[in-house]
């Protein structure tokens, strides 16, 4: 995974109201923390933000007292309506470092011939490796699966240095059958006179 540089800019006003006036001059407020260092708080250019967390996990680097430091996208608050960043928590990490996180899991083929469904049981997977070396998402081929069918995480294959952090078990993706339509208006009507007929012959 490539490095995103993020022109930050340290923060010295908190509330409400300095939040607003971050995001008005096109800024999100955000903190650092980890590795057991009082929380840095920083301001990040809005537009640079929103591009780099187009990229699931993305590998940040901003600049803290002076040093450039690597960070991940931990916890990102969104506006309910417009959806625009207001926050953003981040993790700081270093070369080398193991870390777990969640990466998409993109399925690839056509189910076998019947109208099945692809079902994503998980989300996304939970997986561990460096923490800058992390995997953007993983690719399974579901050709010609059939319904009933399923894989697991521990059937999807990964890259090199990276482990699963879920249970090898644990399905990820299934196959769903389809469903048989459902009656006509006019065979619903045939079957509810079929029944009175047998409850006619019943009461007789």
């Amino acid at each position: 995974m490539s490095e995103i540089r993020i022109a930050a800019e340290s923060r010295t006003e908190f509330g409400k109201g300095a939040a607003r006036r971050a995001r008005r001059a096109g800024f999100v407020p955000g903190v650092v923390y980890g590795h057991g260092h009082t929380p840095v708080h920083l301001n990040l250019p809005s537009h640079d933000l929103m591009m780099a967390l187009k990229t699931p996990n993305a590998l940040l680097v901003v600049p803290i007292e002076g040093k450039d430091e690597y960070v991940l996208p931990k916890a990102v608050q969104r506006e309910a309506i417009k959806r625009s960043i207001e926050h953003v928590d981040l993790l700081l990490v270093k070369r080398g470092e193991k870390v777990t996180v969640e990466i998409p899991v993109h399925a690839e083929g056509e189910l076998a011939p019947g109208g099945n469904l692809l079902e994503h049981a998980l989300n996304a997977l939970p997986i561990e490796a460096e923490a800058t070396h992390l995997p953007e998402s993983v690719t399974v081929s579901v050709e010609g699966l059939e319904a009933g069918a399923s894989i697991t995480a521990g059937d999807i294959a990964l890259p090199a240095g990276v482990t699963l952090a879920v249970e090898a078990d644990v399905v990820v993706l299934q196959v769903i059958g389809a469903q048989a339509p459902e009656a006509t208006e006019e065979e619903a009507e045939t079957e509810g006179e079929a029944a009175e007929g047998e409850e006619a012959a019943v009461e007789a």
